[in-house]
């Protein structure tokens, strides 16, 4: 029989359990994809950890590509045997997932299942946030942070392929190197911004930081922009920034500040299209590279969380159904 890997309620990473599943029927306007690879995001630990509210017990996911092996009624565009990814799936930590068929993104025949599955949400945040949330033009100078992870290694290539200069942070010697060989033009420790991106700029500060940290690099993304720049809030990594007086956007400069989410980025199918299909004509035309890092068996889920929730993995960490032993 199919299977799944199920939170049975809150917990650490051990509380992950496999269980078997009847496979699903897809109902009208939905199809059934056979997942060959799962992407594990941050959500997902908060979740399993009791942090985000949710029933229990719960198969997360919303992550992953596969191929289509029915088509419920009603559904046009799709047909059994094509290659299709989400990021707005439900239970992909499984062997099968019933899925929107408006959610289903098409996948070209030149990319990986792997990359099709790590790169629908990184990819596409990386791609709402430069075209939407501040409209990078060329000639632009940007912070970003953590630049050697899943989001931080795209957003810096997308950045650079607009003609933006890239400013962007790591913690450690070994994620600076990834973050240049993506691109960027200057990589600094945390604990240097914002004096040396005011240095970098001349004392203008940049046009628009991308912040998914929040709370311990709030202030500092405030200090290094320039005059009407626009700050990004798209994460909390180190929690969330606490309520502070807008009157410090007028102080530092008119500056704006927005806080997106990606869902209402992807507001429907035509959305949905557009950002997706540009994200894979770059990656088959091989301008735009993906970075996979650990890769683990779906049964060991568990490992994966703890490795994500260690913060030692750079790219994207993959569930992989069907394989077995340690990730690769």
């Amino acid at each position: 029989m199919p299977y799944a890997l199920q939170i049975p309620q809150a917990g650490g990473p051990e509380v992950f359990e496999k269980i078997e599943v009847d496979r699903p029927t897809p109902a009208r306007g939905q199809l059934l994809v056979r997942i060959a690879a799962a992407g594990v995001n941050f959500i997902e630990t908060y979740q399993r950890s009791g942090v985000y509210s949710v029933q229990y017990p719960l198969v997360p996911g919303s992550e992953g590509a596969g191929t289509v092996e029915e088509v419920g009624p009603g559904v046009e565009g799709f047909s059994v045997g094509d290659r299709v990814a989400t990021a707005e799936g439900t239970g992909s930590y499984a062997e099968y997932m019933v899925l929107d068929a408006e959610k289903a993104l098409s996948v070209p025949a030149t990319v990986s299942d792997e990359v099709a599955a790590a790169l629908p949400l990184q990819g596409m945040t990386a791609h709402y946030l430069i075209n939407n949330s501040y409209h990078v033009q060329p000639g632009d100078t940007v912070l970003t942070y953590a630049g050697a992870g899943g989001v931080g290694q795209l957003l810096i290539q997308l950045l650079k392929l607009r003609g933006a200069t890239v400013i962007t942070t790591t913690s450690t010697p070994a994620k600076a190197e990834l973050a240049r060989a993506a691109g960027a033009d200057h990589v600094l420790s945390y604990d240097e911004v914002p004096d040396r991106v005011r240095d970098i700029t001349g004392g203008v500060g940049v046009a628009a930081v991308y912040d998914g940290i929040g709370k311990d690099t709030f202030e500092g993304s405030l200090d290094s922009l320039r005059t009407r720049g626009t700050l990004v809030l798209f994460g909390g990594a180190s929690g969330q920034v606490p309520p502070f007086d807008l009157q410090q956007l007028n102080a530092h400069g008119s500056l704006t500040v927005t806080r997106p989410k990606i869902a209402d980025f992807l507001l429907d199918a035509d959305e949905r299209r557009w950002r997706s299909a540009e994200l894979f004509d770059l990656v088959a035309a091989g301008t735009l590279q993906v970075a996979i890092g650990e890769r683990f068996a779906l049964e060991d889920a568990g490992a994966a969380h703890t490795a994500l929730e260690s913060r030692a993995t750079t790219g994207k960490v993959l569930l992989v159904p069907g394989t077995s032993g340690t990730p690769a």
